[in-house]
């Protein structure tokens, strides 16, 4: 096999490779930034920005989520999270808040979030969520864990959900269990009549998997982010994004030919921080981005400048800390298309891609996908 490398007598490793580790080729043709789309289209929903929200409380509540959709990206609202279990949610948010300023111990925070999690599900208080992002007149999305999709979709379906992602650490298609029936992925999502966003993976072959699954589209990463998510520290398991997207995207291109013209999405989730990761991401093969912490900066977010994945609240093995992300200076609109006088690239992040594409001559997302790539060193 290609790329591998010897670690010890016997036993080989894959050499893959991090966003940071390429770079971006440009062709000989540029072309005017106006003349470039961004829209991407996942079964009948069509958006305007290659932009999914990391379904996390810290930054998408019923308000963000309609925030987000009026400027052209999907808010994927946490049906296990916050707003499913507490009617006073600024409450809750004020004691996270609180744990973060009282005490230095980074495992505070994460006791409360654990606390706050702890609390039933309330289908009374997502239904009413779901209704104020339904209303609104944007695409409504919510997120559900594997082990209670089965459990929670019908409730979520009748509530006017459109886009269903199912999503864990760590999803796969064949899931072996001692205890109790296994969601089984592909009669769960035949059973359905909207698209479903499955994931994360890291490889081919999983990602292969999903899409036979019928789900329309592979999140690929684990929501990674530097000195919030600990996956790899707690588990071991880490993904380095390029190399996996494009896995991901050798799967949708031979699944693509092997059912004569299915084509599913494939969304960039980890390590996405400025707007050149966007652009990396697109460039690898992803067709979105789901952002989680570069929006924490956003005025609109709930988490008061927190921010934290779901697996924060895990009961038992907690893989996120909450960490003080940025000041709330921005609101999502400049966040998204500036103006900006942050030389960073952790503004203007859509406005940025645009610049990209132009800059390398082309014209849409499709086109973009092949564009050069080159790794660094």
């Amino acid at each position: 096999m290609r790329d591998l490398v010897e670690i010890g007598m016997g036993r080989t490793a894959r050499r893959a490779y991090e966003l940071d580790d390429i770079e971006i080729i440009p062709s000989r043709r540029t072309r005017s930034s106006k003349d470039v789309s961004t829209t991407w289209q996942i079964d009948a929903y069509r958006f305007d920005i290659p932009l999914i929200t990391h379904p996390t409380d810290a930054i998408v509540s019923p308000g963000t989520a309609v925030a987000v959709g009026e400027l052209g990206g999907l808010g994927v609202l946490n049906a296990e999270g916050l707003w499913a279990r507490h009617g006073d949610v600024d409450e809750a948010l004020f004691r996270l808040v609180q744990a973060t300023e009282d005490n230095e111990d980074p495992a505070a925070a994460v006791k409360v979030l654990q606390e706050l999690h702890a609390a039933p599900l309330r289908m009374d208080l997502i239904a009413e969520a779901i209704k104020q992002i339904r209303e609104s007149g944007v695409t409504v999305a919510v997120r559900v864990s594997p082990q209670r999709a089965a459990e929670l979709t019908p409730d979520l379906l009748a509530a006017g959900v459109e886009i269903l992602v199912v999503q864990g650490t760590i999803i796969s298609a064949e899931h072996v269990s001692r205890d109790g029936e296994p969601l089984n992925l592909k009669s769960f999502i035949a059973d359905l009549d909207i698209p479903v966003i499955a994931g994360g993976v890291g490889d081919y072959r999983t990602a292969m998997h999903l899409m036979r699954t019928g789900a329309a589209g592979v999140i690929v990463g684990y929501g990674y982010t530097p000195g919030v998510t600990t996956t790899d520290t707690v588990l071991g398991i880490g993904v380095p994004m390029a190399t996996a997207i494009a896995d991901a995207a050798a799967a949708r291109r031979d699944y693509l030919d092997e059912t004569g013209g299915r084509y599913v999405h494939v969304i960039a989730d980890g390590g996405v921080m400025t707007s050149g990761d966007v652009a990396k991401s697109i460039a690898c093969g992803a067709d979105a981005v789901m952002l989680g912490e570069p929006l924490a900066a956003a005025t609109e977010a709930p988490g008061q400048g927190l921010y934290w994945t779901a697996s924060s609240a895990h009961p038992s093995v907690p893989r996120s800390l909450v960490a003080e992300a940025v000041d709330q200076e921005l609101d999502l609109r400049k966040l998204l298309f500036g103006p900006s006088s942050d030389p960073r690239g952790v503004t203007n992040l859509f406005g940025a891609l645009k610049r990209a594409m132009a800059k390398t001559g082309y014209s849409d997302l499709k086109e973009f996908q092949k564009v050069g790539l080159t790794i660094r060193g």
